[in-house]
This record gives structure tokens, C-alpha cells and sequence, in this order.
């Protein structure tokens, strides 16, 4: 490693290990403790005398899914903790990296997080390892989203579509077409608000809705970042692009003339509202089925569906992606190799898939199950029995084609979620919230040992 390399990798640790400890993140309970052990598991090792493998997940099928594992191996155990979702357990990774020791072999990541923890030296490049013989299990999208460079650094599990959650109901009512695209989106925002008086707004738009904003991004065509861990000091920030800029003038337009909220993302406020019949609509992933259908107390009666997220350009759609996990194998697993095994395999089996889907809650990026039967004519019943994969998120995430996240996550959304709160109370335009947005991230980006391209 060069001394430049350390030293960005050096502050880079300290800098996501400082801020990850003030981040609050939706915790599913447990805990591994100060680091991995292969005497402290979870689950029950089923087989005596063999290598064990540590595995950190949140998955709430992860419990039965690595029972499964066990007992159909004679030759590999997994050791099962659970370190935290979030925020939790990206702090205990850090840390672990950082002090060189206490991480497990296998650790869950989200996409929007690799390249934070791989500027470290924290993730091995499974690549290395015979995990290409498992691309074709993949969807495209998915495999770019673990890819930097010629190095592959995770196994992507599931997949986050987005596509438009609406409320039928309000729509009938008020003889509105379902948007097709932002234009058409943005004309039912003036509709619905002239005929309710301004009490049902179209949409929400969260200054900290980061992973919304990202999507949003890529879809009208920004490349915020281009990063390849090839070349690990250099990266090239484009976060005031004309792209950008479009979707940051069209979202603020909107929240100008009081025709969308800006409640923050995961508050009780925002889910009053989405409840309540306040927003008929939510940009929002396959994964947000199971919280809408939690948020409505409020009003029992309302009639939920899904279709497509709108487009730029109808006759051009493009899909795009929020959330989803992959299995990343850290730089302390005693067996890289191994450890790359048991991580592409663990969803091989159809059982498995099938615990992800029904108890995980998850949509699977691969396209054997996104195109099945069993996935595709699966009906949901609190929306009215559609067929939400066929109907919306399947091609969504198989038309999905990958990003290039931020190698600083943490301080990206920080600022992005500030100068975004600036721009909604009016103290700065859009375009200046972009550009001051840029020159922050150029700033710190130099700060950290890179190299501007």
C-alpha cells in the first residue's frame, strides 16, 4: 500500500467510524458483542470438527436460512450473529477494521456502503476468489452495484425496485390519471390540490430521503460519482451536473408551490401523513410494501396499488434501484475463498430463496426467482391481491442496470440532507444547493487523500 493510500485509509476509517457512532438507523435488536467469535453463535453448529465461517446479518429469515446451510453441509458451518442493522453494525465493523481485528468472515452490507468500508482495505476482492462463476445468478444491476473495477466485492442479495405506491382510492374520487411521467406527475399534484384545498398532497420529499435522491439521480441520467477501487485515490464528483440540477429544480418547484410535504424520511410525522391520506403517493421500493401496509391506522379504508415510477421520457424508461443487501467477505476471514463460497451459496437453494421472499420480506436479485411463477403470480393481499413483482417491480429490477456509489457515505448524506433543508426553507436555490453540494464534496474528498479527475 502506497503511504498516500494509507493515509487516505487511515482517515477515511476515522472519519466514517466519527460519524457512524451519531447515526441513528431502524435496529432489529441483538448483538455480537465486541467482535466475531466462532464459540458465540446465535444458531446451533450442527457439525463438529469442520471450518466455521462468521456471519454477521439482519435478515429476519437469516436464523433459519444458516440452519438450513448447516444442516445440508458436512463440510462448512456458519456462525451466526447478529451485530445490528445500520448504523449499529457498520459502527462495529469500522472498529473491528479499524483495531485489525474482532470482524467476522462475512459481514451484510448495504450497496450504498461498500465502497466506505472497501477504502478502508476492509473488503477482500472476491474476485480473486472464483466468484465470477456465479454473475450469470445475478441481475445485471445488482453485479455493478458490488463491481469496482475488475474487482467484485460482495454477493448481491436482494434488490430495492422503486416504483410509485398510489392510493386509488383518492384518485378515483377526483377523476386523476395515474402519473406516467414527471410531467404527467407533476400536473395530478396541481390537480389533487385544487380539488382537496391543499389537504392531500401528491408526494413527500424528505431532505433526507438519500437513497430516493440517489435513484432520482440516476434515473434523469447524473452520474454523482464514478470511483474504481483500481485506481483508489482518484474519484470524480458530479453532483452539479445538468441532470442533477434537473431533479433537484423539479422536486423543489414542487414543494415551492405546496404541492408535496417535506416531512423527514422515518418519522412518525411522515408516517401519519402516508397513513393518514395526506400524500397519495410514495416513491418508494418493493420493500416499502410491508411499512405502508403498517402506516394505516389512520385510515383503514384507503385502497393502496403499485405501478411503475414515473419517467423523464416515456418512450425511453429507465429503472433504478434503493436498498438491498449483499454478503461482503471481510480482509480478517481465516478462508477468503471459503468465506466466498458459503456467501454465494447460501441463497442457492430454492428452499432458502423462499425464506428470503417469505420470511425475509425480500426481493432476491436473482433472476431465476424474479422471473418464476411462484415470485411473478405471488398476489399481495392487503393491495388488493396485485401482483406487484409481474405487475411493477420485477422488470423494474431486471431492466435495473447498476451505480457507482460514494467511497464517503456518511458524509455525502449528511451534506446532501443539509444543503437539501436549506433549499426547502428557501435560504438557497436548487442550483445553488447543487453547487454548493459539489464544492463540499470536492472539499472533503481532497481532504481525504483523493485525487480530483
Amino acid at each position: 500500500m502506497t503511504r498516500k493510500k494509507a493515509l487516505l485509509a487511515a482517515g477515511m476509517t476515522a472519519a466514517l467510524a466519527a460519524t457512524l457512532v451519531g447515526c441513528t438507523g431502524n435496529n432489529s435488536g441483538g448483538g455480537g458483542g465486541a467482535g466475531a467469535s466462532k464459540t458465540n453463535c446465535t444458531n446451533e453448529i450442527k457439525v463438529q470438527d469442520v471450518p466455521v465461517v462468521t456471519y454477521w446479518g439482519w435478515f429476519e429469515d437469516t436464523a433459519q436460512t444458516v440452519d438450513n446451510f448447516n444442516e445440508s453441509h458436512d463440510d462448512v458451518q456458519i456462525c451466526w450473529t447478529n451485530a445490528g442493522q445500520g448504523a449499529d453494525a457498520y459502527t462495529k465493523l469500522s472498529t473491528s477494521l479499524q483495531s485489525k481485528s474482532g470482524a467476522p468472515d462475512i459481514v451484510q452490507v448495504e450497496y450504498d456502503w461498500l465502497n466506505s468500508f472497501l477504502i478502508q482495505g476492509g473488503l477482500v476482492n472476491m474476485a480473486e476468489h472464483g466468484i465470477e462463476e456465479y454473475k450469470d445468478n445475478f441481475t445485471e444491476g445488482a453485479w455493478r452495484d458490488v463491481s469496482s473495477g475488475d474487482g467484485v466485492y460482495a454477493v448481491p442479495v436482494d434488490l430495492g425496485p422503486v416504483g410509485m405506491w398510489y392510493r386509488q382510492d383518492i384518485f378515483d374520487k377526483h377523476g386523476i390519471k395515474i402519473p406516467t411521467t414527471w410531467e404527467e406527475y407533476a400536473a395530478a399534484a396541481e390537480q389533487l390540490s385544487k380539488a382537496t384545498g391543499g389537504e392531500t398532497l401528491i408526494g413527500n420529499f424528505a431532505p433526507n430521503g438519500q437513497g430516493q435522491h440517489y435513484a432520482l439521480l440516476d434515473q434523469a441520467g447524473a452520474a454523482p460519482f464514478e470511483f474504481d477501487n483500481g485506481n483508489p485515490t482518484e474519484i470524480s464528483i458530479n453532483h452539479n451536473d445538468e441532470a442533477s440540477k434537473k431533479v433537484y429544480e423539479y422536486w423543489l418547484n414542487l414543494v415551492d408551490k405546496g404541492l408535496v410535504g417535506t416531512d423527514q424520511a422515518w418519522t412518525p410525522e411522515f408516517n401519519t401523513g402516508l397513513g393518514g391520506g395526506r400524500y397519495a403517493t410514495a416513491i418508494y421500493p418493493a420493500w416499502y410494501s410491508i411499512h405502508i401496509s403498517a402506516f394505516q391506522d389512520g385510515d383503514p379504508a384507503a385502497v393502496w396499488r403499485a405501478a411503475p415510477i414515473p419517467q423523464w421520457d416515456a418512450a425511453n424508461p429507465k429503472q433504478v434501484n434503493w436498498g438491498g443487501s449483499t454478503l461482503a467477505v471481510t480482509t480478517q476471514a481465516d478462508d477468503a475463498a471459503l468465506a466466498t463460497k458459503v456467501a454465494a451459496e447460501l441463497y442457492a437453494p430454492e428452499e432458502n430463496k423462499k425464506l428470503g421472499v417469505e420470511v425475509g420480506g425480500l426481493f432476491l436479485a436473482y433472476p431465476e426467482m424474479i422471473e418464476s411463477e411462484y415470485f411473478q403470480e405471488r398476489p399481495y393481499e392487503f393491495y388488493g391481491g396485485q401482483k406487484l413483482n409481474k405487475d411493477v417491480f420485477g422488470k423494474a429490477a431486471l431492466e435495473y442496470k447498476g451505480v457507482t456509489f460514494s467511497p464517503f457515505s456518511q458524509y455525502y448524506y449528511d451534506e446532501s440532507q443539509r444543503l437539501l433543508s436549506e433549499a426547502i426553507a428557501g435560504n438557497v436555490s436548487a442550483s445553488e444547493a447543487a453547487d454548493q453540494l459539489q464544492k463540499s464534496l470536492e472539499t472533503y474528498a481532497t481532504e481525504q487523500g483523493f485525487t480530483l479527475k
